[in-house]
């Protein structure tokens, strides 16, 4: 008799090993839980990209730092547009986020993987990760997705909230 009748709801042999081989035929991704690695470009005296750098930290991310004072150079290499140019570049699963692009933004970039070089927020907006300042109240700005389709908005903030 089969043990599954003997004893309802309970794992038998068979299924425990069609369990475990079902399990192992799931891609990679699906099963990981390990923190995105991201490599952050930033200049040595730079305390704002070590505040950015930190958020990333505390949202869960690898990051591995590279200091340089050639920052033009590595975001020419990357694609990044002069315009969209912020204080530090970085790169995370292929894709580039510029300035203080918030760790939520760039979570859903690497979930949802669209066509693009990457993230941007031009500038240096009061209130958003690594620019947070106790007496100044928190602006509202963007994060731009750019790439070789264009530019669009991929998500509002205001200082680290996301907004409608």
């Amino acid at each position: 008799m089969d043990e599954s009748v003997k004893y309802p709801g309970r794992l038998t042999r068979r299924s425990a090993f069609g369990l475990v081989a079902a399990l192992l035929a799931l891609p990679r991704h699906v099963a990981a839980a390990e923190p995105s690695e991201i490599l952050v470009h930033k200049d040595p005296n730079c305390s704002c990209c070590t505040g950015w750098v930190r958020h990333l930290q505390s949202a869960g991310f690898a990051v591995t730092v590279r200091e340089s004072t050639v920052l033009h150079l590595v975001r020419r290499r990357l694609g990044v547009p002069d315009d969209l140019a912020a204080c530090h570049t970085a790169e995370a699963s292929g894709y580039v986020p510029e300035g203080h692009v918030p760790a939520v933004a760039v979570r859903r970039l690497l979930e949802t993987r669209p066509e693009a070089i990457g993230l941007a927020v031009p500038g240096m907006p009061v209130g958003s990760p690594g620019m947070e300042r106790e007496r100044a109240p928190a602006e509202r700005y963007e994060v731009v997705l750019f790439g070789a389709k264009g530019r669009q908005t991929f998500m509002r903030f205001v200082g680290g909230e996301a907004v409608g």
